[in-house]
């Protein structure tokens, strides 16, 4: 999709081979796998997903702009073509030691700006676990609306179905950064 995505705090590059290894340890700490973790797949398998995805979706990994070389965290876009359906979604997945700090905000707005801007989009999706009342809170924050609830949207790491949120973002939705900054 594209090269070098730079943020406020963070940029964004496209993932490749050697991000393998830390990928696999950001998906395997337990904060991030309650969350991400697939009971039939084995964490070795979706990193290897994440660098050779589907046509159409674009993973990046999330460095700190200051401290080139040091991902933090996984950030994908899935974008469908048809002229029809035309939109764009986002996933993100920061290691705990990097939450809290509002790079995984700068991450998200960062890539929802080249996604409206570059890329002609004007309706990005998200669609975090129901229950995950901290990514809800910050995907709200930039703007996304909830949707509606999908049940049993998600088999969780027990094997269990869980319930996911629709949250959608139109171009005029996105919360300008100096209105975060302020807050």
């Amino acid at each position: 999709m594209t090269g070098l995505i730079t943020g406020s705090r963070v940029r964004l590059r496209p993932a490749a081979a050697p991000d393998a290894a830390r990928f696999e340890e950001i998906l395997s700490h337990p904060e991030v796998a309650r969350w991400w973790a697939d009971a039939e797949e084995p964490v070795a398998a979706q990193v290897s997903y994440l660098l050779d995805p589907d046509e159409g979706t674009t993973t990046y990994a999330i460095e700190l702009d200051d401290v080139p070389n040091t991902v933090i965290g996984i950030e994908l876009a899935f974008e469908e073509a048809d002229p029809q359906y035309r939109h764009a979604g986002i996933d993100i997945a920061v290691h705990p030691d990097f939450q809290g700090r509002g790079l995984g905000s700068d991450a998200i707005r960062t890539l929802a700006e080249h996604l409206f801007t570059v890329r002609g989009h004007h309706r990005l999706v998200i669609d975090p676990a129901a229950g995950n009342a901290a990514a809800i809170r910050l995907y709200s924050s930039l703007g996304f609306r909830p949707i509606g609830t999908m049940r049993s949207y998600e088999r969780g790491p027990d094997g269990s179905w869980h319930d996911g949120l629709l949250m959608d973002l139109l171009v005029d939705d996105l919360v300008p950064a100096a209105a975060l900054a302020g807050s």
